[in-house]
């Protein structure tokens, strides 16, 4: 989900958290603005002139803008209650998410966090239906009138127990806090989501099939919630089975070093060959200088690989490339993710005193998962 973020572009900060427009949210606005200008405004309020129709089209767009983002914004600003990182709020085709970087710490935060949505989309159902009942101006109660429908149907929609939706994360507070089992509480609501998805999709063919075209809709969102509602549980997964891992409890500590004067044809046949490793650290004179890595040489051809040295094609150490043996092991793979290497150095005074790799948290979760089923 995050590369599909990637298209999203700043429009401002709210209490510091970045708030982000996807470029599909244009496409939202745009059929919003037509649909409502065109059916919608004309119907309920047939006196008026076609101009009010399109600015109410467009000011009901901006309301919808400004009821997702309040939404996220609440889920955000109780989140940040409980210490937690909200990397930005981003408004896309499908509505609004609040990118929070790790988990709630307890059953209760999640649950406070997952409904702060639902209500405050709740209370601006009520604010703007007070409106529509003050002003007896049609133009100004037709639009009020629409926005607190919209409310509704958004605090509502967002109950459904389909995680990653909130009420899929209510659901999952109450499984975890039933159960005192965070990894158990996320698969099971994980599940009804998927489950979820697949019948909203299935919804969507049966309509489109009966001719209502919103069917097709329908299996957009269904997609996206399954695609969100996976990707969720194997991130929690991932997220369970490295709680409390340190980096310390991962790193390889008798490591196999090479010197930037060897040979890259010495390299291969002594070290990538005998020990199977991907790369190596490039050590001289006892100092840490970087890594060599497998495809930083397999350019090379292999009449030249005699006469090459490994000073030739290390790849030179970057402090971002250095992490705490005190550090999650979760956060160290996320950062080799982040800066696309297949591993990290723990330094001390310039020395090299240990490495986590991609490859050792990977066998890691491999024996964690199938001793978690042998224990099942």
């Amino acid at each position: 989900m995050n590369g599909f973020f990637q298209g999203a572009w700043q429009i401002g900060k709210v209490f510091g958290i970045p708030i982000r427009i996807h470029y599909t949210w244009l496409i939202v606005f745009g059929l919003i603005t037509w649909s409502l200008s065109t059916f919608y405004f004309p119907k309920v309020a047939p006196q008026l002139p076609v101009a009010s129709y399109w600015i109410n089209g467009v000011v009901a767009a901006f309301l919808l803008f400004f009821s997702v983002a309040i939404h996220e914004l609440a889920h955000s600003l109780v989140a940040k209650r409980y210490k937690l990182t909200i990397e930005s709020i981003t408004l896309f085709i499908f509505g609004g998410v609040a990118q929070m970087k790790g988990e709630p710490p307890s059953a209760k935060a999640e649950f406070r966090i997952a409904i702060a949505g639902p209500l405050t989309s709740f209370f601006l159902a009520a604010f703007f239906f007070l409106f529509s009942l003050k002003t007896t101006n049609i133009g100004f109660k037709s639009l009020f009138s629409y926005v607190y429908q919209l409310n509704l149907i958004l605090g509502f929609f967002n109950l459904i127990p389909g995680f990653p939706m909130d009420g899929g994360r209510v659901l999952r507070a109450y499984l975890w806090s039933k159960k005192k089992d965070y990894l158990y509480a996320t698969q099971k609501a994980s599940k009804i989501g998927q489950n979820i998805a697949i019948f909203f999709m299935i919804f969507g063919v049966f309509s489109l099939f009966m001719g209502i075209p919103t069917g097709l809709w329908l299996i957009l969102i269904g997609w996206f919630l399954y695609s969100a509602a996976y990707g969720s549980y194997q991130q929690s997964t991932l997220e369970a089975l490295l709680h409390n891992v340190k980096v310390k409890d991962l790193m390889v500590k008798d490591l196999v070093t090479v010197s930037p004067s060897m040979s890259i044809q010495e390299v291969i046949n002594n070290y990538f060959l005998k020990y199977g490793y991907t790369g190596f650290p490039v050590i001289s004179e006892g100092k840490y200088l970087g890594i060599l890595a497998l495809r930083d040489i397999k350019s090379i051809p292999e009449e030249d690989r005699p006469l090459r040295e490994v000073s030739e094609f290390y790849g030179r150490h970057k402090p971002q490339w250095e992490i705490s043996p005190q550090d999650n092991a979760l956060n160290a793979l996320e950062k080799m993710l982040r800066e696309d290497v297949g591993r990290l150095v723990i330094l001390e005074d310039g020395k090299i005193t240990g490495m986590i790799t991609r490859n050792g948290i990977a066998r890691y979760l491999e024996i964690k998962k199938f001793i978690t089923k042998i224990n099942e």
